[in-house]
């Protein structure tokens, strides 16, 4: 039985793009690209080559050149992807016509996994830089287990790791502290950069403020005056993008305050911060904040 061609991207939406987004084009196939280790590997699973089936056909990579989206919001889903380089923000559009990002995913994260439930995709995902990802084809999912049985405990760590993700999300905006909140989120990218073998103290945001606002559920100028108050206290030195832990200790203090400093009450209210969502576990000061040290 012939195998399922996999289209290289998910249909395009019948909706234009947000205002603002200029589309990057359709993600490429790249031929001859990446391994059954290399997933594992990227699924949190450790194989050696050599004991391990070729990459089967149902399993390709794509190329997705900055800008252009993965997935759209609203489709049905053909296929679960893992994230092999770069990094991808994942967004909802909502009913004003403006663009919520819900998470950002690097290197090993899977987008699309809404899709084993046979649900439309909840969410886009555009890539912020040059990125690669692998497309599993829903309908080969068991084949696949079935030629490498590794697959299935790769796939569920996987499933697993997205879970202890969207909870750390959920508590970077647990607070009503916008400087908590961009903490948190220093904190969370130090130490996702250590994960990734990169330096957990100097490192380049590939977001940039408008996007790290929407994700905090903070106003862009609150975003700016936090990152200028971080700088100024000595926990930071922020060159556009460029980020240097200079203080790690200070940094974890402002990230465990849980209410609006007296001193930056002023200066916060007339600017929106969303709501709280439920605290979930102080990660900034357990697991990520071992990673930054």
């Amino acid at each position: 039985m012939p195998t399922p061609s996999l289209a290289p991207s998910e249909p395009s939406p019948p909706c234009p793009a947000a205002p603002g987004h200029l589309p990057g084009g359709q993600p490429s196939v790249l031929p001859n690209a990446g391994s059954l280790a290399e997933l594992l590997r990227l699924l949190g699973l450790s194989r050696s080559e050599c004991d391990l089936p070729a990459l089967p056909p149902c399993v390709r990579v794509l190329r997705i050149r900055p800008d252009a989206t993965l997935l759209h919001e609203g489709t049905p889903g053909r296929a679960v992807y893992v994230v092999r380089s770069g990094t991808f923000k994942c967004v909802r559009m909502l009913e004003d016509g403006d663009e919520q990002v819900l998470s950002f995913a690097q290197a090993g994260e899977l987008l699309g996994f809404e899709a084993l439930h046979g649900g439309a995709r909840r969410c886009s995902a555009v890539a912020l830089e040059d990125a690669t990802a692998y497309a599993l084809a829903l309908g080969e999912l068991h084949e696949l287990q079935r030629r490498c049985p590794a697959f299935g405990d790769a796939l569920r760590h996987g499933l697993s790791r997205q879970l202890t993700l969207a909870a750390e999300t959920a508590e970077m905006v647990s607070t009503s502290s916008a400087d908590a909140r961009l903490a948190r989120f220093v904190l969370w990218s130090s130490a996702r950069m250590a994960q990734a073998g990169h330096s957990p103290t100097r490192f380049r945001l590939r977001m940039g403020r408008r996007d790290i606002a929407s994700l905090l559920r903070l106003a862009n100028e609150t975003v700016s005056r936090s990152f200028s108050l971080l700088a100024d206290s000595g926990c930071l030195r922020v060159a556009g993008r460029e980020i240097e832990v200079l203080d790690l200790a200070a940094l974890r203090e402002r990230a465990r305050n849980t209410r609006i400093p007296p001193s930056d009450t002023a200066r916060q209210r007339s600017m929106p911060t969303g709501d709280g969502l439920p605290g979930i576990g102080h990660w900034w000061t357990g697991s990520a904040a071992r990673l930054a040290a």
